[in-house]
């Protein structure tokens, strides 16, 4: 069985970065009302505004991903991680002090992060086919860009519009459940968090 939800940018919470340096905005969150210290998983949007430290999450697993701006430089994991083609996910581990560098001025981006003891988490981008997919415990679908639709058992299509969400929340004793996520408009786009038990 699963449970959804159809989300405006009215139902998201904005708050700031746990260092302080930006705001986010958050998309869903679990359990419900969780807070930045005891969240098992996450999806948000950040503006980043300026140069400067990433907040630190240890414990957590991280994938971003540029929604718009010129991109970035991430330090502090590593090699650097050079973020500036739009809608291709970058990961690493929020355990890392990561320093960023814009490149051209502000960005936005899309955040998973999932505690890595908890579960596990991918980003899968949807954009000119219908794509299916597999199994998971939770899915948050964000359209992007332009309208997309989502198919999930015994339900009719689920349209988002523009820079809305849908959370489904699967029973995970039920493996054989899944969705489709199909761009509807030109050009569309959709973001999809998969999230199922580590």
């Amino acid at each position: 069985m699963a449970i959804h939800r159809v989300l405006t940018p009215a139902d998201y919470r904005r708050t700031p970065w746990k260092n302080g340096g930006g705001r986010t905005t958050e998309i869903a969150v679990g359990p419900p009302d969780a807070g930045l210290a005891d969240f098992a998983w996450r999806v948000s949007v950040a503006d980043v505004e300026q140069d400067g430290a990433f907040s630190v999450f240890p414990g957590v697993a991280r994938t971003l991903v540029l929604l718009a701006g010129d991109g970035m430089r991430l330090t502090g994991v590593g090699e650097p991680l050079e973020v500036h083609a739009p809608f291709e996910p970058v990961t690493f581990a929020g355990d890392a002090p990561v320093t960023c560098a814009l490149t051209n001025g502000p960005v936005r981006d899309f955040n998973l992060m999932v505690r890595r003891d908890v579960h596990r988490g991918d980003v899968i981008i949807v954009r000119e086919r219908a794509e299916a997919l597999g199994f998971a415990g939770v899915y948050v679908c964000y359209a992007a860009r332009g309208t997309c639709e989502c198919l999930i058992a015994n339900h009719p299509p689920i349209a988002l519009a523009e820079e809305h969400s849908l959370l489904v929340e699967c029973d995970q004793a039920r493996a054989q459940a899944g969705m489709q996520v199909s761009p509807v408009s030109a050009n569309a786009i959709a973001v999809v968090a998969v999230i199922g038990l580590a």
